[in-house]
């Protein structure tokens, strides 16, 4: 039932490896996420063009494509499917039931259905969960705790991803518990983005949040040039965000996610079944403060806050 498992280690074997990204690839070896994997593969002791394929699909930021690549890849009988957020890997386990699949960064993988159990998934699904549908509040009251005051928050938000509906749930319950109206403002294409950031504009928000999401991660740079422009403090759930010019982030390093997805398809590879791999969870956090931001934004970090800073851009 698991393709690739009977013939794991054989003499001569040729693995094939299917990539679902749901954002734009480009220069996949100097990627920030795409690369560390390959590289992982590459010390695992698999070396492409030798004993290792790696089909390559981008829905180019539209999620409305993940279930066709999804089925394209599932035709060409690669060994084990990759997904990177949790729109690819509900196309993939819409896709097939025997392919073993490893998941990165999903929100709640048993909430979504992709897995039984974190301990014993129990399908062809196994991987790392990000828990970015929990980190919503946290990253809620990092914002409210660095911008004293703010009574309006606007959260973007994929309607297309699961997780990001999930999250938002998460993050409107923790602000009505402290008096906080919550704007959602959905974007799934770049004019979406630009509309939103004057929607946020006519309804005064004093800050914005940006969750996890393959599509915010592609256009990062345009939510920072317009955050900049509005003058809007924004915290975002991965370090590039921050690094990019928003003025803070919280969240897991997402690129070692990446390398550890590799140790996955390695095991898989030499025979186990992956509803018998163990989901993992995060349990380093990681927190970027950009104080270059701050100072164009006229805002005084809090001390309280800055105490928590892993990396504090200056």
């Amino acid at each position: 039932m698991w393709m690739g498992v009977a013939r794991a280690q054989a003499p001569g074997k040729v693995w094939r490896v299917g990539f679902l990204a749901q954002r734009h690839v480009n220069y996949v070896n100097t990627d920030n996420y795409y690369g560390p994997f390959r590289q992982s593969m590459r010390e695992l002791g698999y070396v492409e063009g030798r004993n290792l394929v790696i089909e390559w699909r981008s829905a180019e930021g539209k999620i409305e494509r993940l279930p066709g690549l999804a089925a394209e890849l599932v035709r060409l009988k690669v060994d084990v499917l990759i997904t990177p957020a949790t729109p690819a890997a509900l196309a993939a386990q819409k896709a097939t039931t025997a392919i073993p699949i490893v998941i990165i960064n999903v929100g709640d993988p048993i909430a979504l259905g992709l897995v039984k159990s974190l301990a014993r998934p129990g399908g062809n699904s196994t991987g790392l969960s990000n828990i970015s549908t929990d980190l919503g509040p946290k990253l809620l009251e990092m914002l409210c705790g660095t911008v004293i005051k703010v009574s309006r928050v606007a959260v973007l938000v994929n309607p297309s991803n699961a997780g990001n509906v999930l999250g938002l749930k998460n993050i409107r319950a923790a602000a009505q518990r402290i008096g906080v109206t919550i704007l959602a403002v959905e974007v799934s294409t770049p004019q979406e983005i630009a509309s939103g950031f004057v929607e946020m504009t006519r309804e005064n928000v004093g800050a914005l949040i940006v969750p996890l999401d393959a599509f915010s991660i592609q256009q990062k740079s345009q939510i920072v040039e317009l955050a900049a422009k509005q003058r809007l403090p924004t915290i975002g759930a991965y370090a590039e965000y921050a690094e990019a010019g928003g003025l803070m982030s919280y969240g897991q390093n997402i690129s070692e996610n990446y390398r550890r997805a590799a140790t996955y398809v390695d095991k898989i590879f030499k025979g186990a079944k992956p509803g018998d791999l163990p989901v993992e969870q995060p349990t380093r956090f990681e927190m970027v403060l950009n104080l270059q931001t701050a100072k164009a934004l006229g805002l005084t970090v809090p001390q309280s806050i800055l105490v928590q800073a892993t990396k504090v851009i200056e």
